[in-house]
C-alpha cells in the first residue's frame, strides 16, 4: 500500500502541474501565436532540445532549483516538480503534432458559422486532435513513471511513508539501488514485484485513456 501511495502522490503531483502547462502550451503555440511571431521558433526550438536531455541533468536542475534555491529540500514534492518539468518538453512537442495534423478546413468551416477563434480551438481543435494529446499524455506518464535517477536525486531515497512535505523513496529508485545487491530470494522477488506494480500501473493508464477516447468518439 506503501508503494501505490508513492505512485499516487508522484504522478498525482506530477500530472496536475505537467498536463495543464504542456496542452495549454501547445495550444499557444500552434492556435494563439500569430504567424511571424519571433518567440515561437526559439520556443519549438528549446521544447525539442529538452525533450533529448538526459535526465540525471533534469535530476541536477531539480536539486540546485527545487531544494537548494526554493529550500523544499528532499521529499517527494521536489521528485514530482522535478518530474513535471522533465516530461513538459515530451507534452507539448507531441500535442503540438497532433493540433497541427488537424485539417485547416474543420477551423475555417466553425469560424464561417460563426463561432469565435477561441470557441474554434477548444471546440474544434482540441477535440479533433484528442488522441494525438492523449498520447502525449501517456508519452509523459510513462516516462514519469520509468523515471529512476532524476528523483533519486531530490526525493531523498529513504524508505517512508509517502508524504509530499518528507524525504521519501520511489518504486523505480528502490529496483534501481537495491537491484545490484538484492540476493536471491524474497528480496529479489519483491523488486520484480514492484516492477510489476509499475507495469499494470501504466497499462491502467492507457486503458482508462482508449475507453474514455473510444466513449467520446461514439457520442
Amino acid at each position: 500500500s506503501r508503494g501505490l501511495g508513492d505512485v499516487y502522490k508522484r504522478q498525482g503531483v506530477t500530472l496536475l502541474i505537467a498536463v495543464p502547462l504542456g496542452v495549454g502550451a501547445a495550444i499557444y503555440l500552434t492556435e494563439y501565436a500569430k504567424p511571424g511571431n519571433r518567440l515561437v521558433p526559439p520556443i519549438r526550438l528549446t521544447t525539442e532540445t529538452l525533450a533529448g536531455i538526459p535526465s540525471i541533468v533534469y535530476g541536477l536542475f531539480g536539486y540546485l532549483v527545487f531544494v537548494k534555491a526554493l529550500h523544499l529540500r528532499l521529499s517527494l514534492l521536489s521528485g514530482a516538480l522535478t518530474l513535471a518539468i522533465m516530461i513538459l518538453p515530451s507534452i507539448i512537442n507531441v500535442a503540438m503534432t497532433a493540433l497541427e495534423a488537424v485539417p485547416r478546413e474543420y477551423e475555417d468551416a466553425s469560424l464561417a458559422l460563426g463561432a469565435t477563434e477561441t470557441e474554434t480551438w477548444f471546440k474544434v481543435s482540441v477535440p479533433a486532435a484528442r488522441s494525438g494529446i492523449a498520447a502525449a499524455v501517456v508519452l509523459g506518464v510513462g516516462r514519469a513513471i520509468g523515471e529512476a535517477m532524476a528523483v533519486m536525486m531530490v526525493s531523498g531515497n529513504v524508505p517512508n511513508m509517502p508524504s509530499l512535505f518528507q524525504s521519501v523513496r520511489f518504486l523505480t529508485t528502490a529496483v534501481a539501488s537495491e537491484m545490484g545487491y538484492a540476493a536471491a530470494g524474497l528480496q529479489r522477488q519483491a523488486l520484480f514485484s514492484i516492477a510489476l506494480v509499475l507495469f499494470l500501473f501504466i497499462m491502467l493508464i492507457n486503458a482508462a485513456l482508449n475507453f474514455f477516447l473510444k466513449r467520446s468518439k461514439e457520442k
